[in-house]
């Protein structure tokens, strides 16, 4: 039988790290996952995800992210019960992340930080952009120096010295 989940959304609060009575790191966030359709009205729906992770993993995670990042996780369903203060059985399901990934850089997560929440994508305060494509209102930029500048602007290799060198022998195709 197969029990995997494959998430990514993002966070709605910052995670919480406690510890266990024997030591052992464990912390609980929600993930926002949007939905692929929209409703009547053109709106995008979410679905609030519990997720759990352990260990040094959920140290590691609570170090690098915060309300509002956008992560991948990987994990699997478990249900568990107990029973509150007034003696009422309450139900848990939620996600036991075994992997995740932090989806954004750290410049993104960084202005999200200092835009109080959110990315501006070209002056629409709305939904974070993630497609690096942008179309520019629909107009092609045929200068090659502008689009060379903005090619910088995104390149994760950008100053750091090395050229990267490839061949035709190193493409799939």
């Amino acid at each position: 039988m197969i029990n995997r989940v494959v998430l990514v959304g993002r966070l709605t609060r910052d995670p919480e790290l406690r510890t266990t009575g024997s030591g052992i790191s464990v912390a609980t966030f929600t993930l926002a996952v949007d939905r692929q359709f929209t409703n009547s009205q053109g709106e995008r729906g979410a679905d609030f995800i519990s997720c759990v992770i352990w260990r040094k993993s959920a140290e590691n995670f609570c170090n690098f992210t915060s309300k509002g990042s956008l992560v991948g996780v990987d994990g699997r369903i478990q249900t568990r019960s107990y029973d509150n203060k007034d003696g009422q059985r309450v139900y848990v399901t939620e996600v036991v992340v075994d992997n995740f990934a932090l989806l954004e850089s750290r410049k993104d997560r960084e202005a999200r930080g200092q835009n109080g929440g959110y990315t501006p994508n070209n002056g629409n305060n709305s939904t974070p952009s993630t497609n690096n494509f942008q179309n520019n209102g629909g107009s092609q930029n045929n200068n090659p120096q502008n689009n060379n500048n903005q090619n910088n602007a995104q390149d994760p290799f950008a100053g750091s010295g090395d050229t990267i060198d490839i061949s035709d022998d190193d493409l799939p195709f």
